[in-house]
């Protein structure tokens, strides 16, 4: 990370007092924050608690990229704004309140946000990069450049009431976003915070760890979450952390990568239900089978396994090193990104159960079926989650 900075004048050290009674973080440690430089991608849910942080614990240089606005729908989460600020560009907002919160720092505004054109001479400028969008097609670009540009990306993401917090940092030896999920979910397949909502606290949870990590990554203390996915269950209370392996054969960071360079074309793409990049599929004519319910329970999934395994097709949409912990017995593995591709391999006269970690992704992709005419196909509400809790305690829980 940056060089420590030569002194703190008397008025820093007073203002980070708290930090520098902490033996791991000291006057050296506060010094190294206050010559680190860090670019936050979207100044919105995650973003705004990540930031706030990030600026009261004094890192020297906080670039805030972002081309949106602030409208009314996004103060329910996103504390760097407030109802005065409604219309303004969000990387001004976000800027009045960070040098607001400290005075010592300096604020970099980048209303033109991250771009394909841009981010390989912007992404060297800073010492870490933290991604707090909510795109698929920004990740895969923000993910993108930093293995070109050997930086460390500080992932985040929130889907309803969960969340997942990791580094990805190949250039010292751990997994890229790629490495994860290849090649974006095929469109319509995966909804957006408007479309599912979001729970306003759990952006706090999440973005708050990314400030965490980077403060760590920054001054060198704990265990970086390199290699390892931290993920966060608010209902239940639950965290837990998977390792996550390098891919050998990645298109990004793997030995031989196919992405060598950033093509703006291959970021243009979204994972919102949009008919002209939704995959080809058979019309659907048929109206689903008035017998078949859109959810059933682990219960009723189990009834069907064992009455009529002959009829029945358990497919589970995660992802592989998701399903390599654990695994219902019988289930096939499509993960949700590969699902249209894969519609002409599905039987259209069997009874498709569709399940995930907690039942989120295969809602979706059953109401993806159910769109595309596949008449016979049911969500198992709670996903590997209930089945655990409920029908196979033995099962690894994550």
């Amino acid at each position: 990370m940056a060089a420590a900075s030569p002194s703190l004048s008397p008025d820093e050290l007073a203002r980070y007092s708290r930090h520098i009674l902490l033996d791991e973080i000291g006057v050296a440690g506060q010094q190294k924050l206050a010559a680190a430089r860090v670019l936050v991608i979207g100044a919105g849910g995650l973003g705004s608690p990540a930031a706030l942080y990030l600026a009261a614990a004094g890192v020297g240089t906080l670039g805030i990229a972002d081309f949106d606005r602030v409208e009314s729908h996004n103060l329910q989460r996103q504390l760097l704004h407030d109802d005065f600020t409604i219309g303004e560009l969000k990387v001004i907002s976000a800027a009045r309140r960070l040098r607001a919160t400290n005075s010592f720092i300096t604020v970099v505004e980048h209303p033109e946000g991250v771009t394909a054109a841009n981010a390989l001479a912007l992404f060297p400028t800073y010492d870490i990069i933290i991604d707090g969008t909510d795109t698929f097609s920004t990740r895969y670009l923000n993910n993108d450049a930093t293995v070109l540009t050997h930086r460390p990306l500080v992932y985040g993401s929130i889907y309803k009431f969960e969340g997942q917090v990791t580094v990805f940092d190949p250039a010292r030896g751990s997994p890229c976003y790629r490495c994860l999920f290849p090649e974006p979910p095929a469109a319509g397949t995966v909804p957006n915070c408007g479309e599912a909502g979001v729970l306003g606290a759990l952006c706090g949870v999440i973005g708050s760890l990314q400030a965490l990590e980077t403060i760590k990554l920054i001054t060198g203390i704990g265990e970086s979450l390199r290699g390892r996915l931290l993920t966060y269950d608010a209902l239940g209370q639950n965290f837990s952390t998977l390792k996550i392996p390098r891919a050998a054969a990645c298109r990004a960071c793997g030995p031989q990568p196919a992405i060598t360079t950033l093509d703006s074309a291959n970021y243009d793409f979204a994972c919102a239900p949009a008919a002209a990049s939704t995959p080809a599929a058979p019309a659907a004519t048929a109206m689903p089978d008035p017998t078949v319910p859109l959810e059933i329970s682990v219960e009723e999934t189990q009834r069907l396994l064992t009455r009529a395994p002959a009829d029945t097709v358990l497919i589970d949409v995660r992802e592989p090193y998701e399903f390599e912990i654990c695994t219902i017995a019988g289930a096939e593995l499509i993960p949700m990104r590969q699902i249209p591709e894969k519609l002409a391999d599905l039987s259209r006269d069997k009874h498709l159960l569709i399940h995930c970690h907690h039942g989120g992704r295969s809602l979706r992709v059953t109401e993806y079926l159910r769109a595309q005419g596949f008449t016979r196909v049911s969500n198992v509400a709670g996903g590997i989650e209930a089945w655990a809790e409920r029908i196979d305690p033995t099962l690894r829980r994550y």
